[in-house]
């Protein structure tokens, strides 16, 4: 069976949504994932409010018949007041997304579960599911712990987002992979990275949004990951790599990201709807 492959934002986070979808599509990729909300204060973010950039990333993609399997992000920081997000929601329907990134940093694990289980109900309507990625210096820092969070939490829609280089610096198990319920994962990530990398949360953090290898060139077992993933599921390619990408050009980069997944993660099928 095929799977889909999406594109995800970080990889080329300076381009247009309109950009990116076209050299995706040129790619074969059969999606990308969307980066409507800033990271940080100020950080780069697109579409929320630009109507005309909207228009023309849904034209972009009736034109050329990619989907948008996620948006990104929602920050759990400390207590949550859901009603700003929901031009995000409504942003988010508009492009087709079915799934929303959202990482979990509130060191109150009883709010943070809290926070989680509203944000999941108020994005329900909208078919939006909530995914939190876990990364080794948040509070939800493991598959454990994020585990514990979602189900704690009680809501259909909720999942955990899985990168493999996250997993790799974490407390992670592929017992603790294999474990999870097949519904908790709704989409998941692929790149590779080192076995030996930074251990401090600023070297963490540069590594993973600017040195991330492609699939098969680290340590990451990645065959054994998608082993335990559904064989339709979508996998979004997040491998940015600042060097590699200026030395071999955006379009030769995401090719060789999606060409180098596909031997570890299987032939690439139609786009998920």
């Amino acid at each position: 069976m095929s799977r889909p492959y999406s594109l995800a934002h970080l990889t080329v986070m300076e381009l247009t949504p309109p950009a990116m979808i076209q050299a995706a599509a040129q790619a074969g990729y059969q999606g990308c994932g969307l980066r409507l909300l800033p990271f940080s204060p100020g950080g780069t973010a697109y579409l929320m409010n630009d109507p005309a950039l909207m228009r023309e990333t849904l034209a972009c993609l009736r034109d050329t018949g990619l989907c948008i399997p996620d948006v990104e992000i929602i920050r759990i920081q400390g207590p949550l007041d859901v009603r700003p997000y929901l031009p995000f929601f409504e942003a988010g329907q508009k492009l087709g997304a079915r799934h929303i990134l959202v990482t979990g940093e509130d060191p109150d694990l009883a709010r943070l579960t809290d926070s989680f289980a509203r944000l999941c109900e108020a994005c329900q309507p909208y078919g939006l599911t909530a995914d939190m990625e876990f990364m080794p210096w948040m509070a939800a820092n493991c598959i454990q712990t994020t585990r514990k969070i979602i189900e704690d939490a009680g809501q259909d829609n909720g999942g955990i987002l899985v990168d493999p280089i996250h997993f790799l610096r974490s407390a992670s198990t592929l017992d603790d992979l294999r474990q999870l319920p097949a519904g908790m994962i709704h989409y998941a990530q692929i790149c590779d990275a080192p076995a030996q990398g930074p251990t401090d949360t600023a070297g963490l953090v540069q590594a993973s949004r600017h040195a991330r290898l492609l699939p098969g060139e680290g340590d990451i077992p990645l065959k054994d990951m998608m082993r335990c993933y559904a064989p339709d599921l979508t996998i979004s390619i997040e491998i940015p790599n600042t060097r590699r990408r200026s030395e071999a050009g955006t379009l030769a980069w995401i090719t060789q990201c999606l060409e180098a997944s596909k031997r570890f993660a299987g032939p690439a099928g139609p786009a998920s709807t």
